[in-house]
């Protein structure tokens, strides 16, 4: 084989290597927004929103859960995800963290990120995430209140 030819033999298995690598790759079907209080599917559902949402973001997310308010053990998660966000918020955020909150309960999530961002001061969190999972009667009041903590603020509605 001559010189030229297995150079022009390298040159197209070298650009049919990038036309391979060019190729869309195939993503996974979003996971659906529940229809029911099933903490599994709603966790599953928070998951796969949470990934989609997470450039800018160098490390695990804080995921926080509260399930529909008609489980008996509604009020006891309530006061513990609000005790942990409380927590986490005054040990502080570093910049590159994402904070998500989704809920069935979505008035009830949206209240708890309210209570805890209150005593949050302003400009102490640039460069952390906040994504809210919720209904979009929640999203300004709740944006309204991170918003001062200087946050990345991300809504996504639950539909």
């Amino acid at each position: 084989m001559s010189r030229t030819a297995l150079l022009a033999l390298l040159a197209v298995v070298a650009l049919s290597a990038c036309k391979k690598e060019e190729a869309p790759k195939a993503q996974a079907a979003a996971v659906a927004v529940p229809t029911n209080g099933d903490p599994n599917a709603w966790q599953a559902y928070a998951s796969d929103v949470v990934k989609k949402n997470m450039d800018g973001v160098n490390s695990a997310p804080f995921v926080y859960f509260l399930p529909e308010e008609s489980d008996p053990n509604f009020q006891d998660q309530y006061d513990a995800q609000a005790e942990k966000v409380k927590s986490d918020l005054t040990r502080g955020i570093l910049e590159g963290n994402m904070l998500a909150f989704v809920s069935p309960a979505s008035a009830k999530m949206g209240d708890l990120v309210i209570a805890s961002f209150a005593d949050v001061a302003a400009g102490s969190m640039k460069g952390v995430k906040v994504l809210f999972i919720g209904q979009a009667a929640d999203n300004e009041r709740v944006k309204a209140a991170v918003a001062p903590s200087g946050v990345n603020y991300v809504f996504v509605e639950a539909k």
